[in-house]
């Protein structure tokens, strides 16, 4: 049994079928047409539990499956030894979401008593699979354990114990997003927040995948007030140098006033816009200028004739950004001097920046 390859496994038991040893199970579970088993169902998700390939996802589904044919003990038997029989991943999405689905409880007649036993048991194997593998569980866990309080925080406090070293940003953004939707913005922002700490956008990466995901979070800040706008701004300015984002996010913080999600509450906001010559928007402004400088210079290192009109118009967007700051037009008209001498051996190139900005 053992020499038998992993795939060989799978199908001879995919074959067999599965008989799951447990007592009888009241009369009107009972179903005599399930086939014996001449190779160990155990033995078989042991020996194949590295195994990561459609044929064991599949072989997982089947025992599930024949798990429920013969009724809540065998169910409940499987999960209370998952970690023999399948991956933290499969005992999450496949196991525990099949046991908690309407469909399991209506196919085995389950009175409440029966729900709450085998909800509380797939709860609990959601948890320990969250802290075994926090990185592909905890999102699972977070939906399996929505009706029950306790095991909720704890799931939410698994993800905060594993933020640190054990997530990326995009799982935690993934989570924060969950939780905004659950209707848990704060929640949502301090998971934001931890994972911007993670997060290290260079200047040249204005078409990254975590662009959207770091808009939304500083849109969700802006939304509940001042105060968040102005911890999650310190955050951006250190993880994000791409100066085009930068100013997409500045703008964004200039055309509403923060807070508007409360206000809409509580009935109390000033109304008025917050000025970009203050925290928090005052660094933001100088970040985003201080990117546009450094970016134009590691552009123009290495700039070829075909990307010259390019590179007037990121001059031309560079412009709207320092116009934003009370002394913007001296600030630019320096910066723009300044290329001149450093690259006039750049003579083409430089006779379009004078055209362009004099």
């Amino acid at each position: 049994m053992d020499s038998l390859p992993d795939i060989t496994l799978l199908k001879v038991s995919l074959e067999l079928g599965l008989q799951v040893h447990s007592p009888p199970p009241p009369s009107h579970h009972t179903h005599t047409s399930l086939p014996s088993l001449t190779v160990s169902p155990s033995q078989v998700m042991r020996i194949t539990l590295s195994t990561l390939n459609w044929r064991r996802r599949e072989m997982v589904r089947w025992l599930v499956t024949c798990a429920t044919e013969v009724g809540v003990y065998a169910l409940d038997s499987i999960m209370q030894s998952w970690y023999t029989l399948f991956t933290p991943t499969e005992a999450t999405s496949i196991v525990a979401t099949t046991v908690m689905s309407n469909t399991t409880i209506v196919r085995l007649h389950l009175d409440c008593h029966q729900q709450e036993n085998l909800a509380s048991s797939a709860r609990t194997l959601a948890l320990q699979c969250a802290m075994k593998d926090p990185q592909n569980c905890a999102l699972s866990a977070l939906t399996l354990c929505e009706k029950d309080h306790i095991a909720f925080e704890t799931a939410y406090q698994i993800v905060l114990d594993a933020a640190a070293t054990g997530m990326s940003y995009t799982q935690l953004f993934t989570i924060a997003r969950y939780m905004e939707h659950r209707g848990y913005p704060m929640r949502a922002y301090k998971l934001a927040t931890l994972a911007m700490a993670h997060l290290n956008l260079s200047y040249n990466q204005d078409t990254h995948p975590a662009i959207n995901d770091v808009l939304w979070a500083c849109a969700l800040s802006h939304s509940l007030g001042k105060n968040e706008l102005a911890a999650v701004i310190p955050l951006v300015v250190k993880s994000v140098k791409c100066a085009t984002v930068l100013s997409d996010i500045l703008r964004r913080c200039t055309l509403t006033t923060p807070g508007l999600v409360s206000a809409l509450h509580s009935r109390r906001t000033s109304g008025k816009l917050m000025s970009l010559d203050k925290a928090p928007l005052r660094q933001l402004l100088d970040a985003t200028i201080g990117a546009y400088i450094n970016t134009t210079h590691s552009r123009l290192t290495h700039i070829s004739p075909r990307h010259y009109s390019e590179f007037i118009e990121f001059l031309g967007k560079a412009r709207e950004t320092f116009l934003m700051a009370q002394d913007g037009h001296i600030q630019f008209t320096q910066f723009i001097d300044n290329l001149k001498q450093i690259y006039k051996g750049k003579k083409k190139l430089m006779m379009l920046v004078r055209e362009r900005f004099g």
